[in-house]
């Protein structure tokens, strides 16, 4: 479950011109983020623990409104997380077969555990927002900014996120987790409010697979 739950110039700024930039950059990417009515990308994903090594993985992520996401992995074939608006499923037969876990989704924030929906819905006023540097993703130009939590946040001490210029989309994240691991995640072929029928976020349990609540 760890290995899912829970993307060439350089020019840096300092001082009080890049903490200007990267709240204005943080707002700006958050009223596009918020405007959004979906969003659907490939994504990549590397996961490094001290304790299991590197684990990397690859597959299409869908998310709809605040709390509709599905992360449907091609490597590892069949694995799956979704989240429906009432539970979080976690599907990872390529590790632990015959089984789903569900567990209910948090109410606050809204956002559960969608990381980049949690950071983007208020990002300068729950976060410290730091102008890191100017980079590319994807051969397009993006704004690279720090998020630190002002309170303690159950899932990370500290994220990254590669911003497009263009779009203000979100084209990487870099995840420092509470448990010690370093997640990254990077999206490619980022498509927005294309129809996305409800039944993407629907789990339907297996044949044969036993439900876990936690």
């Amino acid at each position: 479950m760890r290995r899912l739950l829970p993307a060439v110039m350089l020019f840096c700024l300092g001082g009080p011109l890049a903490a200007q930039n990267a709240t204005t950059i943080a707002a700006r990417a958050s009223r596009v983020y918020r405007g959004l009515t979906s969003m659907r990308a490939s994504f990549r994903q590397t996961i490094e623990d001290r304790m299991i090594g590197t684990q990397e993985s690859r597959g299409e992520l869908i998310q709809s409104g605040n709390a509709n996401l599905v992360m449907r992995f091609e490597d590892p074939q069949g694995d799956a997380i979704v989240l429906d608006g009432t539970y979080v499923w976690i599907y990872t037969p390529s590790t632990t077969p015959g089984q789903v876990i569900r567990m209910r989704m948090p109410s606050d924030p809204v956002y559960g555990p969608n990381v980049l929906g949690r950071i983007l819905d208020q990002p300068n006023e729950r976060y410290e927002v730091g102008y890191v540097r100017a980079d590319t993703a994807e051969g397009r130009p993006v704004d690279v900014l720090e998020f630190t939590p002002r309170a303690e946040d159950p899932l990370f001490r500290r994220a990254v996120i590669w911003l497009d210029r263009v779009t203000s989309l979100p084209q990487r994240l870099e995840l420092d987790e509470m448990t010690g691991v370093h997640r990254t995640l990077a999206l490619s072929r980022v498509r927005t409010n294309t129809p996305v029928s409800p039944k993407e976020f629907r789990f339907d349990v297996p044949s044969g697979v036993r439900v876990v609540e936690q």
